[in-house]
């Protein structure tokens, strides 16, 4: 068995390159992989369904051709009358309350993709290359793990385009490096590019490869060595910690031991503990 297709999908290729794997690539190259509305709803729809389909152990994602991972958000189009981000908040009324009403409503919209993305019961790792500006910092801070090809080019932008960043940047980037350290506020504030050597020192990336290539294998290979462990471990490893960001120390030991009082009576235990002993690689049942 493979994973269930995502059906009527134009703007993603998603493909299972190997057994519990599945790899998500942003696919409009054209355009920088630049978002605009059909490709968020398509995006929220894929990670709500890989996140639950047991055939699904690891989701990689990356973008199409050598450009960019993505170069954030398609301003032409959020530009347009009649968008919700557009001057005139998407509705030509000009009373101010309800186009505030209007642009709130959509950020909370566009906020939730993103959070589906973070949701994703599996581990999610983003493969980062080229431009990966504006919305590629918010997805890529949303995904658990995060490699990039050495000559990347990050950037969060928002500021540059008169905006502060609304979608996840602001409140997941300083999580994922430990803090809101001066130079969180270095690169949000100005928006200035910041380079993959830079993002590894800084804790945001945990891998620099040359190469898009060689990032996509490095990606895949270490997919399938998450994919090849417990996925009650994995997934209840991710959960827990990611709780952890929301409780202090002690809550979430009292979480962790609840959630652990179930699923450590999972046959997941015993497999690994005897294929330890015995010297045999262990398989583990659908999750």
């Amino acid at each position: 068995m493979s994973f269930k297709p995502v059906s009527n999908i134009k703007f993603f290729n998603v493909t299972s390159p190997a057994p519990f794997v599945v790899h998500v690539e942003i696919n409009r190259p054209e355009k920088l992989n630049a978002f605009y509305e059909p490709m968020w709803v398509e995006l929220k729809r894929i990670f709500e369904q890989l996140s639950t389909d047991p055939e699904v152990r690891c989701i990689l994602i990356s973008g199409a051709g050598d450009r960019a991972f993505t170069a954030g958000l398609d301003v032409q189009e959020a530009a347009k009358s009649g968008s919700p981000l557009s001057a005139d908040g998407g509705d030509g009324k000009s009373d101010p309350s309800r186009q505030a009403t209007n642009i709130r409503r959509h950020v909370f919209e566009l906020q939730d993709v993103i959070s589906a993305v973070a949701r994703c019961e599996k581990p999610t790792i983003a493969l980062l290359h080229g431009y990966t500006y504006g919305l590629g910092i918010d997805l890529s801070s949303a995904c658990d793990i995060r490699f990039a090809e050495s000559s990347t080019n990050f950037s969060v932008k928002e500021v540059d385009i008169g905006i502060a960043a609304d979608v996840g940047t602001l409140s997941r980037l300083p999580k994922v490096v430990g803090g809101i350290t001066s130079w969180v506020k270095e690169v949000t504030l100005s928006a200035r590019p910041f380079s993959a050597e830079e993002a590894l020192r800084h804790g945001f990336v945990s891998r620099v490869v040359k190469g898009k290539a060689n990032l996509i294998n490095e990606g895949l290979d270490f997919a399938k060595y998450l994919a090849s462990k417990s996925p009650v471990a994995v997934q209840g490893t991710k959960n827990i910690l990611d709780a952890a960001w929301g409780r202090t120390v002690e809550d979430n030991l009292n979480y962790t031991a609840v959630w652990n009082a179930a699923m450590v009576q999972s046959s997941d235990v015993t497999r690994a503990i005897l294929s330890g002993l015995q010297k045999r690689t262990p398989t583990f049942e659908k999750l």
